[in-house]
């Protein structure tokens, strides 16, 4: 097995790297080897190499910069995206793409079912939506997944800025009324090759043979798009507040005791709307694999054990 993993110097490409070195044959591309926007560097770098699949784990994600820079946007969110799929379909190849909970509006109060209508209401979303669509009218074999709050060890997101806010602060906030799930990168890594392998060789195992037994379908053969995010939700305060916590229970220190809380309508200096609501249901996830997604509470206090109780 081949893979080719664009975007690997990013926190979810990184991860998955990491993770499929040890029993693939993989090649990784990071920003400073692959120039998405740029057509003829990846037809350059990616037509004449041997593969079964393509993870593009890759995107612009500063969703203010997108704002202001709509063409490259879609330079690197869905054209780019496009040619990867015509570049994979050519040399029948599966391509799995990664998206955003982002390309919905956020004004549904359940989760998002991967059939519910797209709205997206910024620059960022339309881009990734938009290469959602040509990564789908390109190859039939084709998979989108989408993930939210991806948060994991290669790069620092969310949690990593609050949990650095309140080591050097009494007083922080967060965002109270915006609410998704946070994903864990390993549990991406993890949970991704059962949808490219066999059974066996993705680690299924008997427990592959007990869904197929029980009428699911055979993952690695899905195509179009699936939601995978840790199950639960939670706002960006709920989601900041339990890691403090989970830091606390360890030892780790921390001037902040509570995380205070702000409105969406509060962040004035944002300049992309960013939707309100836009938990992921991983309901297909569990029809397709029979497993469900572990709660993103137990990922965080994972995460947090390993990679900050050195500071106590």
């Amino acid at each position: 097995m081949k893979i080719v993993i664009v975007g690997s110097g990013g926190r979810l490409g990184a991860a998955l790297l990491r993770e499929y070195r040890r029993r693939f044959d993989v090649i990784g591309f990071d920003h400073s080897q692959l120039d998405l926007a740029d057509p003829s560097q990846i037809h350059m770098k990616i037509d004449n190499l041997d593969f079964n699949v393509l993870i593009n784990a890759a995107a612009l994600t500063d969703v203010d910069f997108c704002e202001k820079e709509r063409d490259q946007a879609f330079a690197t969110n869905a054209e780019a995206p496009r040619v990867l799929a015509e570049i994979c379909r050519d040399k029948k190849a599966k391509l799995i793409h990664f998206s955003t909970d982002y390309v919905f509006a956020g004004e549904k109060r359940e989760p998002y079912l991967e059939s519910d209508p797209a709205g997206p209401i910024s620059v960022y979303a339309k881009s990734k939506r938009e290469g959602e669509k040509r990564v789908l009218q390109t190859g039939k074999g084709h998979l989108v997944v989408r993930v939210s709050w991806v948060f994991g060890p290669d790069r620092p997101s969310f949690v990593d800025n609050m949990i650095g806010r309140a080591r050097d602060n009494e007083q922080i906030a967060a965002v109270a009324d915006k609410f998704s799930t946070p994903t864990y990168t390993c549990d991406i890594a993890r949970m991704l090759p059962q949808f490219f392998m066999s059974d066996a060789v993705a680690g299924i195992g008997d427990a592959g043979a007990a869904v197929t037994d029980r009428g699911y379908n055979k993952p690695r053969d899905y195509s179009g798009i699936l939601h995978f995010a840790n199950a639960g939700e939670c706002s960006w305060q709920e989601y900041a507040q339990f890691a403090l916590d989970c830091c606390r229970s360890l030892g780790i220190p921390s001037k902040t005791k509570t995380v205070g809380a702000l409105r969406l309508a509060d962040m004035k200096n944002w300049v992309a709307r960013r939707p309100a609501y836009s938990v992921l249901c991983t309901e297909k996830f569990f029809s397709l694999t029979g497993t469900t997604p572990r709660n993103w509470r137990d990922a965080v206090a994972e995460y947090v054990r390993a990679h900050y109780a050195r500071l106590t």
